[in-house]
């Protein structure tokens, strides 16, 4: 089964994910950027949901940090700010697709199949 990090500081957006995702795949949290970059150089993972706006680091500096790390590690940025320029400033950081909040359960799904080749 596959591993994904969920970077999430809130805590009812992360039970919103693990509601979405149990059933398909495994999952741990990060509660910050620093602490998703400091799993991502421990442990190995298919994906990480990435959220912009966090504590300590957020998802756009994580995601550079993450892919100088780990580069074929695909992210998906997940945040409430649904403008053309959040969806290009997450692209720009190296993220690999782009989810809107509040979240879906089925374009969630259909996203992380598009980014594992499974469409």
């Amino acid at each position: 089964m596959k591993k994904i990090l969920i970077a999430e500081d809130n805590d009812s957006n992360f039970i919103l994910m693990t509601y979405i995702l149990k059933k398909h795949y495994q999952y741990e949290r990060a509660k910050n950027g620093q602490e998703a970059v400091d799993l991502v150089g421990k442990n190995e993972y298919d994906l990480v949901l990435m959220d912009i706006k966090m504590p300590v680091m957020g998802g756009l500096e994580a995601t550079k940090k993450i892919k100088e790390i780990r580069p074929e590690l695909p992210i998906i940025a997940v945040t409430a700010n649904a403008f053309d320029s959040d969806r290009q400033a997450a692209f720009d950081a190296g993220c690999d697709d782009f989810l809107s909040k509040p979240i879906s359960s089925d374009i969630c799904l259909a996203t992380i199949a598009k980014v594992f080749g499974e469409d």
